[in-house]
């Protein structure tokens, strides 16, 4: 990573790691959802249940898979920002 030298650093990077933890997973709840609604519209079934239990069932797998990835992305970050804290002015 890069050091924080300054507050709006230390936001910047802050925005950026979440933003780069989130993505994945938001992104494969959005593809599912938009199959399941394609399906949904195809076969004309509109109840909401239908679009909630997939989408949370692949959010949970996707959590499971990526969760050392997050989890090692955000020890990173920790780590940056409490060596930086000296240097934070």
């Amino acid at each position: 990573m890069h050091s924080i030298a300054s507050p709006v650093d230390l936001l910047s990077s802050t925005l950026r790691t979440g933003l780069m933890v989130s993505l994945p997973i938001l992104f494969v709840v959005l593809v599912v959802g938009l199959l399941v609604n394609i399906v949904q519209v195809a076969t004309q079934i509109q109840d909401a249940s239908v679009s909630f239990v997939p989408k949370l069932v692949v959010a949970g797998i996707a959590l499971m898979l990526l969760a050392p990835w997050m989890l090692r992305r955000l020890a990173m970050f920790a780590t940056d920002v409490i060596s930086s804290i000296p240097l934070i002015g």
